[in-house]
């Protein structure tokens, strides 16, 4: 895991640099979605193939932004899912992104995930691994240093609520209102990353991404997005479903499975619980 750690850090610093100084603009080429791919997205992922490439433990890889996995190691034993940059869509206006890595034992798959981790790239490039604890770090001066271990309270004040609204069902609509007559503050930027870093750094709250007339199986890839965020939210104490179901319960039938998803405190999550109980 060590070796995978270290993987991931220098990803980040090469990540970061590419950011600071990469073109932003398109490429012609589509990733697995029919997107296309914004010149920085190649260059991400090109970054972190090469990283996890000169990791013997790593067997397999699977970016977000290809249709199938690679094998890298044969006989690695950890299978790696990641999206080399979620949100590169804002990098133009200067919002934060980051990049989303789970760590699998054996297979890909929720019930083998053994710890994830994410980066964020904004004013400031931190980093949350969650393993046995959620731990925060820092770059600083070339370097990653430990700030503190990462844990949420039962209720919190933010609300970051996902999906087009006119699209949102009704009753999920009214629960997302009750929450902001409750004086719940929006926090939202339109990148996952940024977004769930803010509640799990700021207490808590309720990062919302439901099932809508749109995109009815949810938008976020179980592999690549909702797993990782499900196990490090855990980890600190959250909670993570998907209106019903605990997140990392679900299956995947194909590496870019979607799902609805709610990451939060315990007082949020059993509020959509039941509202969502009550209109199954």
């Amino acid at each position: 895991m060590d070796k995978i750690f270290e993987a991931i850090q220098i990803s980040a610093k090469r990540i970061k640099t590419a950011i600071d100084v990469k073109d932003i603009g398109y490429s012609q080429q589509e990733n697995s979605s029919g997107e296309t791919q914004l010149e920085l997205d190649i260059k991400c992922d090109m970054i972190i193939a090469e990283e996890f490439s000169r990791v013997e433990d790593v067997n397999t890889i699977s970016s977000e932004e290809k249709e199938h996995a690679e094998v890298l190691h044969e006989n690695g034993k950890y299978f790696i899912s990641y999206d080399p940059l979620d949100g590169s869509s804002l990098i133009d206006v200067n919002l934060s992104v980051g990049s989303i890595f789970g760590i699998y034992e054996g297979n890909f798959g929720s019930q083998n995930m053994v710890a994830a981790c994410y980066v964020v790239y904004g004013p400031r490039v931190e980093m949350v691994f969650a393993y046995n604890k959620v731990k925060l770090y820092l770059l600083q001066a070339g370097d990653f240093e430990f700030v503190k271990e990462v844990r949420l309270t039962q209720k919190g004040k933010l609300m970051a609520p996902g999906g087009t609204q006119q699209n949102w069902p009704l009753y999920h609509k009214a629960m997302i209102d009750g929450f902001f007559a409750e004086g719940y503050r929006l926090r939202y930027s339109g990148g996952m990353v940024p977004d769930l870093h803010q509640i799990l750094l700021k207490g808590g709250g309720l990062f919302s991404y439901p099932a809508t007339s749109d995109k009815p199986e949810g938008k976020l890839r179980r592999l690549f997005e909702v797993f990782p965020f499900a196990f490090v939210y855990e980890k600190a104490g959250g909670i993570a479903i998907n209106g019903h179901e605990r997140l990392l319960d679900l299956g995947y039938a194909h590496l870019h499975d979607t799902s609805p998803c709610f990451f939060g405190t315990e007082y949020e999550v059993k509020r959509v619980k039941e509202v969502y109980a009550d209109n199954a």
